[in-house]
């Protein structure tokens, strides 16, 4: 008989098991039969027309699969030549699934990019007066001779005026869809799993992946 595998075990296979601050996960969604994908050979696809960023979010499931004691593979290395973000006509979508069913896969781990929120940021500093917070009678003040003559502009009490200087920057979040197929299942049956997360502002792809899994593991720890 099969262990049962509940969304918190199957998301915790998928993703590290660390904390995150620049992600959020927005929504989720698991199928009554999601305990059968378990023992399924998995091929993992991350949708992108970027194959650095392809390469480096299915190595990161893939990883965490195979830690698990999981059967799964990144698709850039079973479908070298595959472009997971084209567009297809029904048939031929019917014929990559068949492709991948006889190379051995009974599972696919989708990972898609929803949506890009584009976000320009102004970054403002300056425009005060700096050094003006010693007040008193004069030989407070003044202090000896050796304090004043060493430094003598530190004790002016109306501050030095710094100038305001602003810098603009762009950046961007990603909405992120990692989905569970089982094609063991009925068509109308494969979806097994879904999780949506909002990635906020990563500096690279690599940071983008590892955040992303972290997030997700944190969530359903």
């Amino acid at each position: 008989m099969k262990n049962k595998l509940t969304l918190p075990f199957l998301l915790g296979i998928l993703f590290l098991l660390n904390s995150c601050s620049s992600a959020k996960v927005l929504n989720t969604w698991k199928a009554d039969d999601i305990a059968e994908v378990k023992d399924n050979n998995m091929l993992v696809v991350a949708r992108t027309n970027d194959n650095a960023a392809r390469i480096v979010f299915e190595n990161e499931i893939v990883e965490q699969l195979t830690k698990k004691g999981l059967k799964a593979s990144a698709s850039f290395n079973v479908f070298p030549d595959l472009k997971p973000n084209q567009e297809l006509t029904e048939e031929e979508k019917k014929k990559i699934k068949s492709i991948i069913q006889n190379k051995g896969y009974d599972a696919v781990v989708l990972t898609v990019m929803k949506e890009k929120q584009e976000l320009v940021k102004t970054e403002i500093e300056g425009s005060h007066y700096a050094g003006g917070t010693y007040y008193g009678y004069y030989p407070r003040y003044y202090g000896g001779f050796a304090r004043f003559y060493v430094n003598p502009m530190s004790y002016t009490t109306l501050g030095n005026y710094v100038e305001e200087t602003s810098t603009t920057y762009t950046s961007a979040n990603y909405v992120l869809e990692t989905l569970v197929f089982n094609l063991d299942n009925a068509a109308d049956k494969e979806l097994v799993a879904v999780v949506t997360t909002r990635l906020e502002e990563p500096d690279n792809a690599t940071e983008a992946a590892s955040t992303y899994v972290k997030a997700i593991a944190k969530r359903f720890n």
